[in-house]
């Protein structure tokens, strides 16, 4: 296995692509499938890789991001992102929204791992190309950051996937127990939460208040105690108030690159 091989844009977005992110056996791929060669990513500020992955005859490829290779933050716990990136992954799922691309704990070449169903953009796609023409996906992807507390969400961290669903990823600085929303998502700002994401926000609030349900269990395996109280906190703050935060108070709220 070769994981350390030069990184090439033309190769990794042409693919094989036999999965995609909606597909329902999505997750089982990204779980089960065999790692095989990767590309460093060059512009990455934590070690991430684009690996091969292969599942009997199907092929695709996924973004490994190994613990051993996270930068050390001072406000968020060491060697915690990549459990962060699986948080993002169930708490779309459990809401229902299909958000993020399948993403898995795995043991790779460098370790003990997130990994993640690669999706190629559609073309340039970013949050600025495609807010006018998909309001309601990305209302709906301001009010997860909300909720994941991402303190991280660059233009480039949602495009538009062949399928034409609008996707989020790199989500290793969510949850942190301290108030964190950094984003270009304040299209919305002051704006009221539809009642469709409301009732799956309740849905999902009582899961996390009974002890031992799905959703406790799966997002307590990956996120510490007080992460969990603070992530009941914000959801039960916007049930309480159902209205996206006003704006950015300063330009700490934006993130820098904008892309």
């Amino acid at each position: 296995m070769v994981l350390y091989r030069a990184f090439g844009a033309a190769p990794v977005e042409s693919g094989p692509h036999d999965v995609a992110p909606a597909d329902e056996g999505a997750e089982g791929f990204v779980r089960d499938a065999e790692i095989g060669d990767g590309w460093l990513h060059p512009g990455a500020s934590n070690a991430t890789f684009i690996v091969e992955l292969a599942l009997g005859a199907t092929r695709g490829l996924g973004v490994y991001k190994p613990r051993s290779g996270e930068a050390p933050l001072w406000d968020f716990p060491t060697g915690t992102l990549h459990r962060r990136e699986c948080a993002a992954y169930v708490l779309s799922r459990l809401l229902g929204w299909g958000l993020v691309p399948p993403t898995v704990l795995r043991e790779g070449q460098a370790g003990i791992g997130s990994l993640q169903l690669f999706v190629p953009a559609a073309g340039d796609s970013n949050f600025f190309t495609l807010r006018d023409e998909h309001p309601d996906e990305t209302l709906r992807m301001a009010v997860f950051d909300v909720v994941a507390n991402n303190a991280d969400r660059k233009g480039g961290h949602c495009f538009v996937g062949p399928d034409g669903g609008v996707w989020g990823l790199d989500h290793g600085l969510t949850f942190n127990a301290e108030p964190k929303l950094r984003t270009v998502i304040w299209d919305f700002a002051g704006s009221a939460v539809p009642d469709g994401l409301l009732r799956d926000l309740r849905r999902l609030d009582s899961a996390l208040r009974t002890a031992g349900s799905d959703a406790d269990t799966r997002l307590g395996a990956l996120l510490a105690p007080d992460e969990m109280d603070a992530l009941r906190s914000r959801i039960g703050a916007l049930l309480e108030r159902p209205v996206l935060p006003a704006g950015p108070r300063s330009r700490r709220d934006l993130p820098w690159p904008w892309l």
